[in-house]
């Protein structure tokens, strides 16, 4: 499998070729500095895997892996960094990257690149701790870039999963039921749902 590494730190570069050079079934189809070259080195590669850190000079690994799945969906990228961080973690997933390890998982690397060329997604062991919660972080997202959802609707519809009824919503959002039936009924108006028991139906398959 033809592999194209890009991180902005040389000395990593160097040490991941020669870690995955060990292996017969590896090769190093190019080596990138920055997420712009990234781009032009796919194009011109079309490697098997893109290996690729995320923050970086210029150009960070996510939006460079944003643009190469938006010219090639099928394109496999996994993540090499050393940050756990949430919010890089959710734009990973939302981008459709099959994976994110982190970098004191050097051994952990080469099965994980393997897996990545044979379809599947691989996370490191605490990338996955957090999967449940970020994916229903994600979601959320999701509801509110798609739908135009604002935070307090998302509350609402969250409340209306649980069970609760306009009375009891408004109690505990300090908000009167007036309030509380008009918010519903522009929620109900932006995701096309006739009513409460479609909203929640709704919630459980999108978000939770």
């Amino acid at each position: 499998m033809k592999i194209l590494l890009v991180d902005d730190d040389k000395l990593v570069c160097s040490s991941l070729k020669i870690i995955l050079s060990s292996d017969p079934e590896v090769s190093i189809a190019g080596i990138g500095y920055g997420g712009q070259e990234a781009i032009q080195l796919y194009m011109k590669l079309k490697p098997d895997i893109l290996l690729m850190d995320i923050r970086m000079e210029g150009m960070s690994g996510l939006e460079a892996g944003e643009e190469i799945l938006r010219r090639y969906p099928g394109a496999k990228i996994l993540y090499l960094t050393t940050f756990l961080d949430d919010d890089y973690i959710i734009k990973a997933l939302h981008i459709g990257a099959k994976g994110y390890m982190l970098k004191q998982d050097f051994d952990s690397l080469l099965p994980a690149l393997k897996a990545v060329y044979a379809g599947q997604n691989v996370f490191g062991n605490e990338i996955i701790t957090k999967l449940p919660n970020l994916l229903g972080r994600t979601g959320e997202a999701k509801m509110i870039r798609q739908y135009g959802i604002s935070d307090k609707e998302l509350e609402i519809i969250k409340k209306i999963a649980e069970g609760l009824s306009n009375r009891e919503i408004a109690e505990q959002l300090f908000l009167s039921e007036g309030t509380i039936r008009n918010n519903i009924s522009t929620i109900l108006d932006k995701l096309n749902l006739r009513d409460r028991t479609q909203l929640a139906i709704f919630y459980y398959k999108n978000i939770k």
